[in-house]
C-alpha cells in the first residue's frame, strides 16, 4: 500500500470543542500563551501552569473525536497511514488511528523536569510536590515555545518515504512543523485542507477550502480516487 502521511494540527480538534489560541489573539482559554506554555512561564509560576494543564486534561474525558478523526483513521483500509499531529489531545488514537507520532507532547503525560526521557502515563491532576522515582518535579509532557522539538527528526524520516502527504487543521504556518512539507519526495502529492489557506493549488498541490470534517470527506473521495487510478 502506498505511504500516505497526515500532517495535523488545531483544526481537526477544534470541532471536538478544543479550542485553539491562535483564534482567540494569542490567548488560550483565557491565558497569554506565554505564560503556560513556556518555560520562562514555568519558572515565574508553575502552579499556574499545572492548573492550566490540569483543566486541559480534564477536557479531554468530555470530548470526543469528530468526523475528521475517524475519515483518517480509516483510511488504514487502503493505504499505509501514519499521524503526525501538532495536537497534544488523544483523539486520533481514540478515533482508531494505529501510528501517531505527536509533535508537541502529549496531555495524558507527564515528565521529569530533571530527565527529559523519564516520561509516565498520567491522567489524573498534577501538583506541586508531585516528583519522579528520582525524586524531581515532575511537569506536563508538553513541547513549550522556545524548546526543541525531539520528534522532528523521526517526522522527518517519515515524511521523506511519503507517496502523498496530507495537511488538515493546520495552516502551516507554525515551525518547525510547517517545514515538513519541504522533506517530501519530489514525486509526492500533496493535499491541504484549511478554512482560510494561505496558498493555492498548484502543481502537486490540492487545497480543499473547508473545515476539517466536511473537507476530509472531499479528501476520501479525492484519494480513493487517486488509489483506484494507481491500483
Amino acid at each position: 500500500m502506498k505511504n500516505l502521511v497526515v500532517l495535523t494540527g488545531a483544526g481537526v480538534s477544534a470541532e471536538s470543542g478544543i479550542s485553539t489560541f491562535r483564534d482567540a489573539g494569542g490567548l488560550w482559554e483565557g491565558h497569554d500563551i506565554m505564560e503556560v506554555a513556556s518555560p520562562q512561564g514555568w519558572e515565574r509560576n508553575p502552579e499556574l501552569v499545572l492548573d492550566f494543564y490540569n483543566k486541559r486534561r480534564a477536557q479531554l474525558k468530555t470530548v470526543e473525536p469528530n468526523e475528521a478523526h475517524h475519515i483518517i483513521a480509516g483510511l488504514e483500509r487502503n493505504f499505509q497511514v501514519t499521524v503526525i499531529t501538532q495536537n497534544v489531545d488523544d483523539l486520533h488514537e481514540r478515533a482508531g488511528s494505529s501510528s501517531i507520532l505527536h509533535l508537541h507532547g502529549e496531555l495524558r503525560k507527564v515528565r521529569s523536569t530533571v530527565n527529559p526521557d523519564d516520561i509516565a502515563h498520567h491522567e489524573d491532576d498534577l501538583h506541586l510536590g508531585d516528583c519522579c522515582a528520582a525524586g524531581h518535579q515532575l511537569r506536563p509532557h508538553i513541547v513549550w515555545f522556545g524548546e526543541d522539538v525531539p520528534a522532528m527528526s523521526k517526522a522527518i524520516d517519515i515524511t521523506s518515504k511519503a507517496d502523498l502527504f496530507l495537511v488538515v487543521g493546520t495552516s502551516l504556518q507554525v515551525y518547525p512543523a510547517a517545514g515538513l512539507i519541504d522533506y517530501t519526495p519530489i514525486n509526492c502529492q500533496h493535499f491541504l485542507v484549511d478554512p482560510n489557506p494561505a496558498l493555492s493549488s498548484k502543481n502537486g498541490l490540492t487545497v480543499i477550502e473547508d473545515v476539517a470534517s466536511t473537507g476530509m470527506r472531499k479528501i476520501e473521495e479525492l484519494l480513493f480516487l487517486h488509489h483506484d487510478k494507481k491500483d
